[in-house]
């Protein structure tokens, strides 16, 4: 053997070494990637499962902001009836009345309605919706109120000069 060939083959042996610790080191740059990839994939199951919480809770202060709104109107409309006697014209504390207390009854009928019908439904939430049976029920019964309310306001004894 010349050595040249000597030096040929070192060259080749130096070379399959690094050719097998590169290989060596792949192995083990894959097998981490094969366990990351496995905690994304679980991580974004998760942030997938949050998210549908987040929805449900977001369509549940929504919710919560009609029939805050609806209660502010009532409470307002009987207000109106209650504070501007003898302060302004009678048909003006009608009008006013009546108007808030319809709109409060609106606000309690939008909250259900916009309750039962969210869009599109996000990916199952761990936290249950409200049953529509119970919305139905407060709000009817916040319905009924207003219209009552609305009665007391229209057809209510006046209040004494």
């Amino acid at each position: 053997m010349t050595p040249s060939d000597t030096r040929v083959d070192a060259a080749v042996d130096r070379g399959t070494d690094k050719l097998k610790t590169s290989a060596a080191w792949m192995e083990g740059s894959t097998a981490r990637m094969e366990g990351a990839t496995g905690q994304m994939a679980g991580s974004a199951d998760r942030r997938t499962e949050l998210a549908a919480d987040r929805t449900l809770f977001a369509a549940e202060r929504t919710y919560a902001a009609w029939v805050r709104t609806g209660l502010a109107a009532l409470a307002s409309g009987i207000g109106a009836k209650a504070l501007l006697e003898g302060v302004v014209p009678q048909w003006m504390i009608l009008s006013t009345g009546s108007v808030l207390v319809l709109f409060s009854a609106f606000c309690f009928a939008a909250a259900v309605w916009r309750q039962m019908r969210p869009g599109p439904p996000p990916p199952r939430p761990d936290t249950p919706r409200l049953p529509p049976a119970l919305l139905i029920a407060v709000n009817g019964f916040l319905i009924l109120v207003a219209l009552t309310a609305l009665a007391g306001v229209l057809f209510g004894r006046d209040a004494a000069p």
